[in-house]
């Protein structure tokens, strides 16, 4: 079987290239990426191409299925470039699917596309995709849902499978997080249980985590089971302020949604934060998601809980670490902050 993987070298492509070599019936997998890593896979082979741009129906000529990861965070102050690579870019990888013949199609989603929750109980596949339109991450995937909605419906030969993961992490990606979300002012040394005095507990805040290796699990059986449509995924526990407090070894402090999104929001607006507002709004609309068809049908189970996911990310955070591949690149110092500081804490990296 021959597997291309686009979006390569992030966080979860990293994960799920490993997990498809080490499957004996993966015989070859090919990585596709903006740009070039060091990093280098025992059985992979490496492609360099941009999905707004290249001619990826070349590249996929002969593959028994594409996993299509690639997605742009930044620059948050300008989504024309975002929805271009994100909504844009993924109709071409779709199309270039279709038109080499590849039988099958894995595409990221994420719980982001999931429309605001209503509350218990957690919610399954079927549950509406229209995102939360203040975010420009939640608007980009809602509309590519869409857009695979039609794509199915007109490649009826062609297996769809949807991945929709609560929040991944694992140690070679806490910098490239803190660089996407926390921004160049995110004190490493000080990210660690006992220093950190308090959790906000802000009325809704409460999300579901997995560790990169169990998306990357996930993904290579999607891949060489024959399963289409959607799945959740996600590791227990449900991560909240009283958990993340225990965590943490930290107290709760009640702060409302009104003064989170204020300070969030001031805080992006002065460039000290590279995340939008619109994200932690987003946040706080999420449902929870049931993740019984990823284990049913899937057959998937997660190795780490939630909260593993969670301290091994902030292990990594504290150590600067990452990997040998530009979105995963270990912090570099004082000199990496200021080039941070260049782009102008949010730009294009």
């Amino acid at each position: 079987m021959r597997v291309i993987v686009v979006g390569a070298t992030g966080n979860v492509g990293t994960s799920v290239v490993r997990a498809l070599e080490a499957d004996p019936d993966v015989t070859s997998v090919v990585g596709v990426a903006r740009r070039a890593p060091g990093w280098r896979g025992a059985r992979t082979e490496w492609r360099q191409a941009d999905v707004v741009t290249a001619d990826l129906a070349q590249i996929f000529d002969g593959a028994d299925a594409v996993v299509h990861l690639a997605w742009l965070f930044q620059p948050t102050r300008d989504a024309t470039v975002t929805w271009r690579a994100n909504v844009l870019g993924s109709m071409r990888v779709f199309r270039a699917a279709a038109e080499a013949g590849v039988p099958a199609l894995v595409y990221a989603s994420s719980v982001g596309a999931y429309s605001p929750g209503a509350g218990e109980p957690p919610v399954d596949e079927t549950w509406p995709t229209h995102g939360w339109p203040g975010a420009a991450y939640g608007r980009e995937k809602a509309y590519v849902e869409r857009v695979l909605d039609v794509f199915e419906h007109d490649n009826p030969d062609i297996r769809v499978v949807r991945m929709r993961p609560g929040f991944i992490f694992k140690r070679e990606a806490a910098t490239e997080q803190r660089r996407l979300f926390g921004g160049p002012f995110v004190p490493r040394r000080l990210v660690r249980p006992g220093l950190i005095p308090v959790v906000p507990d802000i009325p809704g805040l409460r999300f579901q985590a997995l560790h990169a290796d169990d998306a990357g699990e996930a993904y290579r059986l999607a891949v060489t089971r024959p399963v289409s449509g959607a799945f959740n995924l996600a590791a227990e526990p449900v991560l909240e302020p009283a958990e993340l407090a225990r965590l943490l070894g930290a107290r709760t402090v009640p702060v409302s949604a009104w003064v989170a999104r204020s300070a969030m929001a001031a805080g992006w607006h002065l460039r000290l934060l590279p995340a939008a507002p619109g994200l932690l709004e987003m946040l706080l609309q999420l449902p929870l998601m049931d993740t019984r068809r990823a284990r049913e049908v899937l057959g998937w189970t997660p190795r780490y809980s939630a909260a593993d996911a969670l301290m091994e990310m902030m292990e990594g955070l504290r150590e600067g670490t990452g990997m040998d591949t530009a979105p995963l690149a270990p912090d570099g110092g004082p000199a990496g902050r200021l080039k941070e500081l260049a782009s102008r804490v949010g730009g294009r990296p």
